[in-house]
């Protein structure tokens, strides 16, 4: 994560948001009433995707049981 004050952020803008979006560097801005997170828009897609995920019961469970399961375990599912 990289810091920066606002002032510095409006002067580096393009190279703060290429930054996030090429390298999912996270940047946070610092003002006087607060802070603000720069992210990539892939990056808080997948951030909310996990917090959806996370909220269903049983489904943490669920996830952890899939990623401990050999391959040869595994049944082929067609959609």
């Amino acid at each position: 994560m990289r810091n920066t004050n606002i002032t510095n952020f409006r002067k580096n803008i393009f190279e703060f948001i290429n930054q996030a979006i090429e390298y999912n560097d996270v940047i946070n801005v610092n003002t006087k009433n607060g802070n603000a997170i720069i992210m990539s828009e892939d990056d808080y897609n997948g951030l909310m995707e996990t917090l959806y995920l996370s909220s269903i019961p049983g489904m943490k469970e669920k996830l952890i049981d899939g990623l401990n399961t050999e391959l040869n375990d595994c049944e082929e599912f067609e959609w």
